[in-house]
């Protein structure tokens, strides 16, 4: 009996252990089977896991934890957003480095004639306006001549004029006809502002009439009477205004961006200024920097705040809502400005140093709005809270409304029927598109490169009427002068042979006499062209007298030639020389980054394709325009003009970063759409959907703050604004709204392919929530 028990018990431990080993073994591989499926789930997500983490913000991040603690602490920050700016403005407006205009520098002939020039010609350091005369009967006439020497002891009796001499003193100073006469009057201050020189600007459009016309002209005198910008700058942002309460419908979300980007321009621009003392700038850069800081920092807050209001609707409380915003829209803006940035740091393979100062300076107006769209505005945002949408404008049908809709009963949108049209006819609507992009580009082959001058100023300047006194006079290129120099051992120098064959190229008006420098080193002089400073036969002049005339006059090898005219020369063939450069560096970093955001090589190709499409049809616009003259009037071009040297330049970086931002905008939702559905087609309908109207109006600002800027009186900075413009105005719609769905729609999977890596696969068919939006809504 105890055996029998002893064989049951020993039996049922057999089975006990058996049965553990057993479950044992199911752990075992049940837990096998999750090890599995946890690592597949790291390599490929789902869908609904997808959707949970866009819809519900990271707790753990450092965005989510600076949006939170800019939500909680928003008096502080607003205060500190606050007193920074007032500091920053009152030491960067008060003690900020001036502008520098020098653009001569580096090793060009033109720059080492300017430098024998300042080391042995001293006195020619600083600046001159020259005053020109035209008497209709004559400047020996009494009622004349007593209004001339007049106007000639009121500018030399200026506390910032030298020594002035009378043309009644000098005959050279006049024609032999005796109706046109100039004299040089110099600035005896290398620091002279432009409010200093106003005045005598002004003394002299006052004495001028219908018997004795008058011009003030030189660079100074330029400056002085053209007028701020600030009047144009206020339209660009009454319409950036006007389109975002037409996107918004409220007057409250109208408001935020604004006022976010306009601390951050403020503070900018300070920041900017002290900037200036380590890498210098030119006066043009903080209007352009403004422009270009009104623009995206309005479109980084137009992101973020759509975002937050999404978030509301959805049901988010407040905090989460702006929590969410910017984890992921305010993470896009992140994005988005480094690229402009580090596009706009291209510049610096320019190897010109006032290029590089203009990049800088930019590219701190951009990050300023950086960083006031992820810290000034969630501070705003919890201020407002649920009244972001206060002061509505009226509207038929609300949003929640129509989202509502069921999907077998909601009617396509007006984006999505055009998607459909041009996939169903690809290669027909990319080779249309790419046709007229070709065609508006085709104007580039014929770019000339030069510097304003005198001769492009509106004709009520005086500026321009000192220029068109002395043409008449003295001939078109009195305002042209190429300067020669050389060094020489003795004040004996024969010249004779260099200035006889200069004397006789065809294309010289006449040539002055050598000059000896005081300590008796060098020797200077003059010829001047009878074309005129934008003429495209003065540059080929230059090329005769460096290529030809001097290498084969004795002693010429020995001379430079320089002077403003050579300068501007130089300067245009080096920057269009070192253009490709810098072009080819852009796109590989910005490619290199819209790979790491998109995860797509064939996407980010066909971005640096496609902007450089919009970017070429923008320069030949510009060319167009400027150059050839059309329509320029009409957009306030007073004639025909080089376009100039620091436009092209300019435009390309800040251009290209734009355009890559839309596109990672535009992509990164299709990929979602993409992996939800296993579709292209629908991917691409659905992704311009969900994104046109935030696309539409973030270039609808742009396209106004840039075009605003053609009502401005700087002709330079009327170029890069309507190239701007054009450039954004093809992007939203040749390229985002026929190029990007015909070629996506011919590459099909292609489009996703990533070295290593195979293209993502739908995960779910329908979504049982809606797919939130992408980062960067």
């Amino acid at each position: 009996m105890y055996r029998v028990r002893g064989i049951r018990a020993a039996a049922a431990a057999s089975a006990a252990v058996g049965y553990a080993m057993g479950c044992t073994a199911k752990c075992i591989h049940l837990r096998d089977d999750q090890r599995r499926v946890r690592r597949h789930d790291r390599r490929q997500p789902t869908i609904e896991e997808k959707m949970m983490r866009t819809q519900a913000p990271r707790t753990d991040g450092a965005l989510a934890g600076l949006a939170r603690f800019c939500y909680r602490r928003r008096r502080l920050v607003l205060l500190v957003w606050i007193v920074g700016v007032i500091a920053v403005g009152f030491i960067g407006f008060s003690f900020g480095a001036a502008a520098d205009n020098d653009f001569s520098g580096g090793d060009s002939p033109s720059a080492r004639a300017q430098q024998l020039i300042e080391k042995h010609f001293p006195e020619q350091r600083g600046d001159t306006l020259t005053l020109a005369i035209r008497a209709a009967g004559g400047i020996d006439e009494p009622a004349a001549r007593q209004k001339i020497e007049k106007v000639i002891a009121e500018l030399a009796s200026s506390p910032v004029t030298g020594p002035v001499i009378s043309p009644y003193q000098d005959q050279n100073l006049v024609t032999g006809d005796r109706r046109v006469a100039r004299t040089t009057i110099p600035l005896n201050d290398t620091d002279v502002t432009r409010t200093e020189v106003k005045p005598l600007v002004d003394a002299v459009k006052a004495a001028s009439d219908d018997e004795v016309e008058l011009g003030l002209g030189g660079y100074m005198a330029e400056k002085a009477e053209t007028p701020l910008q600030g009047a144009a700058e206020s339209v660009g942002l009454l319409a950036a205004a006007v389109i975002l309460f037409i996107a918004f419908g409220s007057l409250v979300a109208m408001g935020l961006p604004i006022v976010t980007a306009l601390l951050a321009i403020v503070g900018g621009l300070a920041l900017m200024k002290l900037v200036g003392h380590v890498v210098p700038a030119p006066d043009f850069s903080s209007i352009f920097a403004a422009m270009i800081g009104l623009g995206v920092g309005i479109d980084y807050a137009l992101f973020i705040v759509t975002r937050y209001k999404d978030g509301l609707q959805d049901g988010d409380d407040p905090e989460s809502a702006t929590v969410n915003a910017i984890t992921t829209a305010g993470r896009a803006v992140l994005f988005a400005g480094t690229t402009v940035v580090i596009a706009l740091l291209g510049l610096v393979v320019m190897e010109q140093r006032l290029m590089t100062g203009v990049a800088v300076a930019t590219s701190v107006i951009v990050l300023v709005t950086m960083v006031a769209a992820v810290t000034l505005l969630p501070a705003f945002l919890g201020f407002i809270g649920h009244k972001i949408n206060s002061l509505r404008l009226p509207r038929r049908t609300s949003r929640r409304s129509r989202s509502a809709t069921a999907p077998s009963q909601r009617r396509p949108t007006l984006a999505e029927r055009w998607a459909g049209v041009v996939q169903r006819k690809p290669v027909v609507a990319a080779i249309l598109a790419s046709v007229i992009l070709l065609v508006l580009a085709a104007p580039t082959l014929s770019m000339r490169l030069s510097q304003p001058d005198a001769s492009v100023q509106p004709r009520d300047r005086s500026s321009y009427i000192s220029y068109e006194i002395l043409a008449d006079g003295f001939g078109p290129g009195y305002g042209a002068p190429l300067i020669f120099v050389t060094e020489t051992d003795s004040r004996d120098a024969e010249l004779r042979p260099v200035v006889e064959a200069i004397s006789n190229t065809e294309g010289v008006a006449y040539v002055t006499p050598p000059r000896v420098s005081t300590d008796g080193q060098a020797v200077s002089f003059a010829a001047f062209p009878t074309t005129g400073y934008q003429d495209e036969k003065t540059a080929d002049l230059v090329h005769e007298l460096r290529d030809n005339v001097l290498p084969n006059a004795p002693g010429g090898l020995q001379v430079h030639l320089g002077g403003p005219n050579a300068g501007t020369i130089d300067l245009a063939e080096e920057s269009g020389s070192r253009l490709p450069l810098m072009i080819a560096v852009v796109i590989a970093i910005s490619m290199l980054l819209l790979i790491a955001m998109v995860r797509s090589v064939v996407i980010a190709l066909q971005a640096a394709v496609m902007n450089l499409l919009s970017i070429g049809a923008a320069y030949g616009v510009i060319v167009a325009v400027v150059q050839w003259g059309w329509f320029g009037p009409a957009l306030g071009f007073p004639t025909a003009m080089p376009v100039t040297t620091w436009v092209p330049m300019m435009m390309f970086p800040v251009l290209f970063g734009l355009s890559m931002d839309y596109q990672v905008f535009l992509t990164s939702r299709i990929r979602e759409e993409y992996e939800r559905t296993g579709d292209t087609r629908t991917a691409v309908a659905q992704g311009l959907a969900r994104t046109a109207k935030v696309i539409t109006a973030a270039a609808a600002i742009m396209i106004a703050v840039f075009t605003t800027s053609l009502l401005g009186p700087d002709v330079a900075v009327k170029q890069g604004g309507l190239g701007m413009a054009v450039a954004v105005l093809i992007d939203a719609t040749i390229v985002r709204l026929v190029l990007v769905p015909a070629v996506m729609e011919m590459c099909g999977k292609a489009n996703w392919w990533m070295p290593g890596r195979r293209a993502p696969k739908a995960t779910l068919a329908a979504p049982t929530r809606r797919v939130a939006e992408e980062a960067g809504v």
